[in-house]
This record gives C-alpha cells, structure tokens and sequence, in this order.
C-alpha cells in the first residue's frame, strides 16, 4: 500500500538511508501468514479506489461515489482473501502486519496512537533499547480516505527468527476510522524497493534490505493460497511448494516496485494479446489491468456489465468465469475463474464484483492478490529479478 506522498516523491527518488549495523548471519526462514475472518468488509469499490490512488492514478468520479456510498455488510470474509497478516514482533510488541511488496514502510499503531482509535488493536511499544529519530516524520494518505502519521523509532524487529536491532519503526500518533474499524491488522510491512520509502526527510530502509546480506540467498518468497493459510519464506527455495521450473524475468526497480513485463496473456485458454508490464504487489487484492483487456475478459461473461454505481464490473455470483493467464518467459501463470469472482456487492448475494478491473489509465498493471495466490512468487534482490511457477 503505498501513499499519495510516495507517488509525489517518485519523480526526485531519496537516497536510501546510511547503511545500519550488520544483521545477524541466519541463513533462512520461514513465516507462516493467515487469511483473517473478519465481521465486515469495505466495498470493493474501495478497494479499486485505494489502489489507483496508491499509483497516482485518476480514480473515476463514479467509482469515488461507490467507494464512499456502500459501507458495510455482514460476510465471510475468508472467502475474499481480502488481506493476509502476518505475527511479527516489533519491539516490546506482537504485531499483525499486511506484508506489501507495493510498499516501503513498516508503519503500526502505537503507545503514541490515542487509546480510542488502538481499541481492538495491538499497538507497537518501544524496547528499552529503542531510539526516537530526532526530526524525522511520515503521513500517508490513502484514496479511500484513509490516513496515518506519526513519529519514527529504531527498534529490534523480528521476523521468522531473524532478528534486526535497529529497524525503522514508523509509530503511528494519529489512525483515520478506516484503519481503526480493521481490527484485523495493526499496519503495515513492505517489502518494495528502499527508494520508496515516505519517512522525511530522511528515508528509512526496509526490514528485507536490511537483512538480506544475511540471508543464503537475498530472496523472499510470497505463497498466498485461496482461503486458507499461506507463508512467505526468506532466503530459499522450497521445491515441494511448486510444481515444475522457475521461470525468472527482470525487474525493473527505477520506481521503486517489483516490475516486470509478461510476454503475453490469454482469456479462457486462448492467446487474446501481447506483453503486459506491471508489478507484483501483495498489498493490493484486485488485478488490474489496461481497459482493452479488462473489457476483453468480461466479453466472455454471460451476463457480465459494467456498474458505474459499484465502480467495476458485476455478474451474477453464480456465473462461470473463464480462466486469465500471463506467459512470463515460457512458463503460464493461470488465474482460475473461481479466484476472479471476488466478492457480492451487497448483502442479497445475487451480484459480484471481479477480481478484474480496470486500472485507470496509470500506464502499468497492478498484480494483487487475485494473481498472486495462483502463484509461487520468488522475489530476488540480487537481479532484480522475479520468477513465478505454480503451487503445488
């Protein structure tokens, strides 16, 4: 998830920050990540809102309205994979946090955050070896509205095992409603590119950058699964997780994002167009792709119209959705229909959203989680480099 500051700040790209003290040297691990149930879930018009908005796109007027109009509606949430979390020990703290490849900042309630707006929420407190940043600040807005700033700490961190003692730790002083009323997680861990982190004036790296050297190999892996639980693992391979060989592409990380281009995709089995560049960001849930395609794949939808008043396309929640796939460098990524039927639009059940939606003209694709969670991910630091293969 990344900030309408980010996207401003994406034309002078900071430094990345002096180096840190040398992590110790773990070799690998592993982290077991949880879809959260949860008692609500926000409109998926939301979603799309928030992540246009995350890219500098232009978010359309109606689908604004949408996002704003629909609220909440009783669900099961497990169904939608609307977001994953993670346990990760942040100072004197327990933490579940939103890993997001889309994003440069380890930001989460906090001892500073009123106590009104932490009900229900873990909240970060500082160590007793913890330092304030003299000076430093962050504050990020999202499309949807919603918002969190605060103040910055360097604290020991903790993932999997691995530990990093002077982790940048950004403490929220003020949460937005939206953030609060998700009581499923306490904020956010990115895993983007270093150049893209919002602390000022002097950008923060990342736990990932922070530990990779210390890693056999300087990768992570994203295994999101359909409604259960995933991992990620940091610094191997696992061959019982996929199925076949790796295929591997470059990354192009000029802005700060896990970008690479397909070859070409398909719609039902069937070669519809040539290469796709976008990036690979676990901290969206939608795919999103030019409208061309996007107009193309929901073509093959019997029944299926675009609803300016719920942002995207609908169909009926019972119709059959044809299969989308991506070619990256010979391997087929293939999305099944059942993972692009994302959610009802309201409570009567009868109409869905897609996992499909138009990405607003930004010039790239977004890969959420729509895509990922059909996929073995491996992220490579040392190309950069991507490679994808199918779950086992």
């Amino acid at each position: 998830m990344v900030s309408t500051k980010v996207i401003a700040a994406m034309a002078v790209y900071s430094a990345v920050a002096a180096a840190a003290p040398t992590a110790p040297q773990t070799k690998t691990f592993s982290l077991v990540q949880e879809a959260v149930p949860k008692s609500s879930y926000r409109a998926p018009a939301a979603k799309l809102a928030k992540a246009l908005a995350k890219f500098g796109a232009p978010i359309p007027d109606h689908v604004a309205a949408a996002a704003a109009a629909t609220g909440s509606v009783s669900t099961t949430p497990t169904e939608y994979d609307s977001e994953y979390v993670t346990k990760v020990t942040v100072g004197a703290s327990t933490l579940n946090l939103d890993i997001d490849t889309g994003s440069a900042d380890l930001w989460a309630f906090s001892s500073k955050t009123p106590s009104s707006e932490r009900s229900g929420h873990n909240y970060y407190k500082p160590s007793s070896s913890a330092t304030e940043v003299s000076g430093d600040s962050w504050d990020i807005s999202y499309g949807d509205g919603s918002s969190a700033k605060g103040v910055v700490y360097k604290d020991k961190v903790t993932i999997g095992g691995v530990s990093y003692a002077k982790q940048a730790v950004e403490a929220a002083t003020s949460v937005s409603s939206e953030f609060t009323s998700d009581t499923s997680i306490d904020g956010l861990l990115g895993l983007a590119f270093s150049s893209i982190n919002t602390v000022s004036p002097t950008p923060q790296k990342t736990f990932f950058d922070n530990v990779k050297s210390s890693l056999a190999k300087p990768i992570f892996v994203a295994i999101l699964k359909h409604d259960e639980a995933g991992s990620y693992d940091f610094g191997f391979t696992d061959s019982s997780k996929y199925t076949g060989e790796i295929a591997y592409t470059d990354v192009d990380d000029s802005q700060g994002f896990w970008s690479f281009t397909a070859d070409s995709y398909s719609i039902a089995g069937s070669k519809s167009g040539g290469s796709i560049t976008g990036i690979a960001d676990t901290g969206t849930t939608l795919l999103l792709l030019d409208d061309s395609i996007v107009d193309a794949y929901y073509k093959k939808v019997n029944g299926a119209s675009y609803d300016s008043s719920q942002g995207g396309y609908v169909f009926s929640c019972s119709a059959t959705l044809p299969t989308f796939a991506i070619t990256v460098n010979g391997h087929t990524a293939t999305i099944p229909g059942d993972y692009i039927n994302y959610a009802p639009v309201d409570s009567s059940g009868s109409s869905c959203y897609g996992g499909i939606q138009s990405n607003s003209g930004i010039g790239f694709s977004i890969f959420g989680d729509v895509f990922l969670k059909s996929q073995y991910v491996v992220f490579d630091a040392s190309g950069p480099q991507i490679g994808f293969a199918t779950q086992a």
